[in-house]
């Protein structure tokens, strides 16, 4: 592992050279492309650092404990040594994790999918709370998020939601939402007080480049119609909604968020290029689907991952069997300890196969 981890510093020397070159900042993408990868290993050569020093003073200190030292001392270095140990383990540990293999998307910006599930007007609520939910959390993170499509219920939830976020590490978070989530409340309709089940289900896509899905134009269809929905004098007078359908997969997607064709075209076909990843992903990477079932379940959204009991006031996920009674909180976008347990829980399943 020292070897390995050598070698990553040294290439991060040579990328902090590169970086500096004025010949290479000249040529903008290959100064991106340089400054990407000395970003990425920041993190491990700073722990590799910090681990080196903390045995070049644990060296230090056994060296002293072999002179002729006073008592008071020599306690004193003893407690040195043995802080320093248990340091270099918890760093060992940290390096370990921080070289196990990273998901390629995880830096990406991300596609939210939301559409109401069984329930009827309620599931469409609920996925109204989902949607403001993932609205406050990026939020809290500083990413930017716009609405791509939407279409409303008349109760004034959403019978499907898709938005982007746009932040970094937005996909490394959010991945682990993927999924049917259920919700177990007293509708405001139900005058008889039950407890109604209803579910909606959330997609989490990594946003692709343009250089990742190279879409040929004879492939797509696009058709042009008028928009419906809540607003505006233009709804239903201009055919500013935009159907795009991808003809070899049949992939469908329609946008109508804009007034202008143009730009509900252009949030279609980002929209269409990221399903087209996710597709050509799970054809081309089985192994990578096994390894996250392991972890944390399929995350295919047809499996119930979390349940959100009202009357209880708690959220399960039932992934990892984590139960927290503080679901008005995580509905205001407190997710962080949710997600921090998925990924701690993915690091110790890929822990043990390394071991």
């Amino acid at each position: 592992m020292i070897e390995k981890l050598q070698a990553l510093e040294d290439k991060y020397e040579e990328l902090t050279k590169l970086i500096s070159d004025p010949a290479v900042i000249a040529d903008q993408s290959e100064w991106k492309k340089h400054v990407k990868a000395h970003a990425e290993l920041e993190d491990v050569v700073s722990v590799f650092r910090e681990y080196k020093k903390a045995n070049s003073d644990l060296e230090e200190a056994r060296q002293m404990l072999k002179e002729q030292i006073d008592d008071d001392f020599r306690e004193m270095v003893e407690a040195e040594e043995e802080e320093l140990e248990e340091k270099i383990q918890e760093l060992k540990k940290r390096l370990t994790i921080l070289l196990l293999p990273k998901d390629p998307n995880d830096e990406k910006n991300v596609i939210v999918e939301i559409r109401a599930g069984t329930g009827g007007d309620e599931a469409g609520l609920f996925a109204g709370d989902l949607f403001k939910m993932y609205s406050r959390y990026a939020e809290k993170k500083n990413w930017r998020m716009e609405v791509l499509e939407a279409h409303y219920t008349d109760l004034g939830g959403f019978k499907e939601v898709i938005f982007i976020i746009e932040g970094k590490g937005a996909y490394s978070k959010l991945k682990y939402e993927s999924g049917v989530h259920r919700v177990q409340r007293v509708p405001d309709t139900e005058a008889s007080g039950r407890v109604h089940t209803s579910a909606a289900t959330v997609a989490v896509l990594p946003e692709a480049e343009e250089v990742e899905v190279e879409i040929n134009p004879n492939d797509i269809r696009i058709d042009v119609f008028c928009s419906s929905g809540p607003g505006g004098q233009s709804v239903n007078t201009t055919q500013s909604a935009v159907r795009i359908t991808h003809i070899p997969t049949g992939i469908v997607v329609s946008c109508q968020d804009e007034k202008s064709q143009i730009k509900n075209k252009e949030k279609g076909m980002r929209v269409l290029r990221s399903r087209l990843l996710e597709k050509y992903q799970e054809e081309q990477q089985g192994e990578l689907a096994s390894a996250r079932k392991t972890m944390v379940g399929t995350g295919d959204r047809s499996e119930r991952i979390r349940t959100y009991n009202f009357p209880q006031g708690r959220v399960t996920d039932h992934r990892i069997g984590l139960t927290l009674h503080k679901l008005d909180w995580i509905l205001q976008g407190e997710l962080d300890e949710i997600i921090e347990a998925l990924s701690t829980n993915e690091q110790a399943e890929k822990l043990k196969k390394v071991e």
